[in-house]
């Protein structure tokens, strides 16, 4: 929430098979070869057959555990190279091979695979379509009564003015008043309060040394707290901040609310040239917010970061090879009062709740 005032990747994926395609066609399979004075029959009639585990009427793309069955014959073949448009290379002899993709959701491959008799080989390319159902990589469910789990969450503490502030009003604290588990629920609660200089106090919880991952689902079902002057947000951002610094490190906020403006949810990028005021952003407006739950998912690609609220694609955002936003970032939760993107605080706010109900990262 740093504002001053803003399948695989395709392009990896074509490079991948490219190379693929580069290994298996650019040397020539019509070489003459000889062993022991004797010519080696070049391989012919290869074929291929790629089939996902589970596939069925109902799931025509397997049963969502990534595994593929594949086969390959070819008369006078001795071995098999096999290119498995995911960046991985496999040999066999035994004309079989089963392998598991581990991309979540329903991709699309190309398959090389070149037969081989000492040097002679042919080759040739099968198209693959697969189901990978995504698989829970972390999750805090927020089910133990106490202080935030201490093996998963960190806090910054303080106003933020010596390098993550805004111009905000709270201090960030650890104390059970700002920042608890209970009943299920982690419990972030901004306070009108005079502490160590600041007339507001509050909470900001990271996992920053502890988790961080790289392309994922991000799903966190919250409610958001009410009251002029409160931005609360559920964001990230890249590990290498200590040494690349904002924005050059990347931000996403995969959820923004001003409570001056009501049920307006952001969903914004940060990065060189585009931070602060000219960060990539696009909004929707929600019923309810701060009185219901309601989920907010991140589906983040090497080609694309999507954003949704309940499950509604709100804003689309291309991503390649040349943003940061291609290494691992770690999670964070806060509520800031005022600032620059908060506004003006309510005269008479005095407290409010941000309530996270489960934060879950799937593969």
């Amino acid at each position: 929430m740093k504002k001053q005032f803003n399948n695989f990747t395709k392009s990896k994926l074509m490079l991948s098979v490219f190379l693929s395609a580069f290994m298996f066609f650019s040397c020539s399979g019509d070489a003459a070869d000889t062993t022991g004075g004797e010519a080696v029959v070049k391989p012919s009639n290869l074929v291929v057959v790629a089939t996902p585990v589970g596939v069925s009427t109902q799931n025509p793309n397997g049963d969502g555990s990534g595994t593929v069955s594949f086969t390959f014959s070819a008369t006078n073949a001795k071995s098999y190279k096999i290119a498995l448009g995911d960046g991985e290379t496999k040999e066999t002899t035994t004309g079989s091979l089963t392998y598991t993709y581990n991309a979540g959701g329903t991709n699309s491959y190309t398959v090389y695979v070149s037969a081989y008799n000492g040097s002679q080989f042919i080759s040739t390319s099968v198209a693959l379509t697969l189901y990978v159902a995504p698989k829970a990589i972390w999750a805090d469910e927020f089910d133990v009564d106490g202080a935030p789990d201490a093996t998963k969450w960190a806090y910054d503490l303080g106003t933020g003015d010596w390098g993550w502030g805004n111009n905000e009003a709270q201090y960030y604290t650890n104390r059970p008043e700002n920042v608890k588990v209970l009943n299920g629920k982690l419990i972030i609660t901004p306070i009108k309060e005079t502490y160590q200089g600041s007339s507001y106090t509050s909470a900001r919880i990271k996992t920053q040394g502890k988790f961080s991952f790289k392309y994922g689902k991000v799903e966190i079902k919250a409610k958001l707290p009410l009251g002029g002057g409160t931005w609360p947000a559920l964001w990230m951002l890249g590990n290498n901040i200590t040494t690349a610094s904002w924005p050059a490190c990347g931000e996403i906020d995969i959820m923004e609310h001003v409570g001056n403006t009501p049920n307006k949810i952001y969903g914004t990028l940060h990065y060189p040239n585009f931070s602060g005021g000219n960060a990539v952003s696009r909004t929707t407006t929600i019923t309810n917010a701060s009185s219901e739950f309601h989920i907010y998912t991140l589906d983040w690609r090497a080609d694309s970061i999507k954003f949704y609220v309940d499950g509604n694609l709100f804003h689309t955002f291309t991503n390649n090879s040349s943003l940061p936003f291609n290494q691992n970032f770690f999670l964070i939760i806060n509520c800031a009062m005022g600032g620059n993107f908060g506004g003006a605080i309510a005269p008479g706010f005095t407290s409010s709740t941000f309530e996270v109900d489960y934060i879950r990262v799937f593969n």
